[in-house]
């Protein structure tokens, strides 16, 4: 028996899950923008030439730098943090306050990040 469940796209974008389904999605996204540079990394070697230098002209730049970044750093800290929820069952009825600890860790990190690659991108 399967469950049945008549959840319209209009209704499953207004869902508010609001810190651990942001997290859920970022956590995807990281891991796509991830897979993505690696991609880009061994198409850039494996063709060379024009297109091989087109492809590394996009992963050189200071934006996509930045998106990459994110996508690891996040990735990374939210997994750490469902990493010791699964070590440690009692935690989790206090996931979302460790959703909080994981936000006030990678923002000042991220932000600093940010700020390097700008002031070196931008001649700082």
């Amino acid at each position: 028996m399967s469950l049945k469940r008549n959840v319209s796209l209009a209704t499953g974008l207004r869902y508010r899950g609001q810190g651990p389904m942001l997290t859920y999605v970022l956590h995807r996204i990281g891991g796509l923008g991830m897979a993505i540079f690696v991609a880009m990394h061994i198409l850039a070697s494996y063709l060379g030439g024009d297109i091989g230098g087109l492809l590394n002209d996009i992963y050189e730049n200071w934006a996509f730098q930045i998106f990459v970044f994110f996508c690891a750093l996040f990735h990374a800290i939210n997994g750490l943090r469902i990493t010791i929820l699964d070590l440690f069952p009692k935690l989790i009825e206090h996931s979302r306050e460790a959703i909080w600890i994981e936000w006030a860790v990678f923002i000042p990190v991220y932000g600093i990040a940010v700020f390097v690659i700008l002031s070196t991108a931008l001649g700082g």
